[in-house]
């Protein structure tokens, strides 16, 4: 695809390449699919020289004309008239433009330029097509970006306790389990992720709407702040000092999208923009899931209308979720989902074994023995069953039950 640093290309190349793209973050606004286009078609060097050329006095139509000759078979998105129109919002942010100015900030934040063709480029976002980023600028460690297959946590800004305690123990299970949690830093649900995540002991992605320059909003410094120094990243695709909008709050929900392999609604409003990142994650292929709450809760009708008329997949624990993502096991019967029982597959004797066991105290194989009715061999070999599915284990003088190993107490 031209445009794309190659690998091994010469660092002048790649350094131009980057200083382009950084230059159109700049230049347009989040998602214009005429710049995505045109960034796709010729390249962001090639771009940008046209344009420069296309904003010299009298030389707009003219150079509209030369890029479509250029051009065999230009799309759509490139007809003369969108051009003109592009060229028209795209020029008078030129004469802004530093590159060098917006590179030195970000160096002292410790931050860099990805582009595509980048080892650390989160290749998700080229699914966006036109709508994909020209770069993304990132604070924090950029392989948080190309890990393990992530899952994107969003919700309510105005949250209960129920939806922060869920997306928190959601986001710790998936953390623990090597998957980056991604969020877009919000108060509410996008915090909780984030803490969750941090609990887990595992990377987290905070997408901005703004600058990485400007942690947004302010009340959640400490807690991006916290992100950048356990191994996560913030991001964002516009440069250093950039505004954060409302109109940019609801294109950054694409790349949420775009940089997860699953999206989970834990809690959202009827009109909740959640419900928007999880309308693009479809349109993405992306799988997508609900977490139901009380039919009572107004903060859970996103969800149900999630699940009632997109057929989003409900989620009620870490297993489901899982099984969303790219080789994702069932959670039903057999897997590890809600509602299997730890002692599924054991054989009879085994089964026998436990029910003899006390869970309050150690229990003896003398004292196994006529309490489950079998013979010594047979108890000391159901024992040794029990002891691999990690639901015994010896202690002074015999055996007691794992937590793992013990039945709820009946009803």
């Amino acid at each position: 695809m031209t445009g794309l640093v190659p690998p091994g290309a010469p660092d002048r190349d790649r350094a131009a390449v980057r200083r382009a793209a950084a230059a159109w973050s700049g230049l347009v606004e989040p998602g214009d699919r005429t710049a995505g286009t045109l960034l796709l078609a010729v390249g962001p060097v090639a771009a940008l020289a046209w344009l420069r050329a296309a904003c010299e006095p009298g030389t707009r139509a003219r150079a509209v004309a030369r890029l479509r000759d250029r051009l065999e078979d230009a799309p759509d998105e490139l007809s003369a008239r969108r051009l003109l129109a592009a060229v028209d919002r795209w020029g008078p942010r030129l004469g802004r433009i530093d590159t060098d100015r917006d590179a030195l900030a970000l160096q002292r934040l410790g931050g860099r330029v990805l582009v595509r063709g980048d080892d650390a480029w989160p290749t998700g976002l080229d699914d966006l097509g036109p709508e994909a980023p020209a770069c993304l600028w990132v604070r924090g460690d950029p392989a948080a970006l190309a890990g393990p297959p992530a899952v994107a946590l969003v919700g309510a800004r105005a949250a209960t306790s129920y939806g922060t305690a869920v997306a928190a123990d959601l986001a710790c299970g998936l953390a623990d389990r090597g998957h980056p949690v991604v969020s877009g830093g919000a108060y509410g649900i996008d915090a909780a992720a984030h803490r969750g995540a941090l609990a887990g002991d595992g990377p987290t992605v905070a997408v901005m709407a703004g600058g990485v320059d400007r942690l947004y909003p302010a009340g959640n410094t400490d807690l991006l702040e916290r992100v950048l120094v356990r191994g996560g990243a913030v991001v964002a695709e516009v440069p250093v000092g950039a505004t954060p909008t409302r109109s940019r709050f609801l294109r950054r929900n694409r790349l949420i999208a775009a940089l997860a392999s699953a999206t989970v609604v834990v809690e959202a409003a009827w009109r909740s923009g959640s419900l928007s990142t999880a309308s693009l994650a479809a349109g993405l292929l992306r799988p997508v899931g609900a977490v139901p709450g009380p039919v009572t809760s107004m903060a859970s009708t996103g969800c149900h209308r999630l699940l009632r008329e997109q057929d989003a997949v409900c989620v009620t624990s870490v297993a489901d979720v899982l099984e969303l993502l790219p080789g994702g096991a069932p959670s039903g019967p057999g897997g590890h989902g809600a509602g299997t029982d730890p002692q599924d597959g054991l054989g009879e004797a085994a089964r026998m074994v436990v029910d003899g066991l006390d869970a309050r105290r150690t229990s003896t194989l003398d004292e196994l023995v006529p309490t489950v009715g079998l013979s010594a061999a047979d108890v000391l070999a159901a024992l040794g069953e029990l002891e691999l599915a990690g639901l015994v284990a010896r202690a002074a003088g015999g055996w007691a039950l794992t937590v793992t190993g013990r039945r709820p107490a009946a009803r």
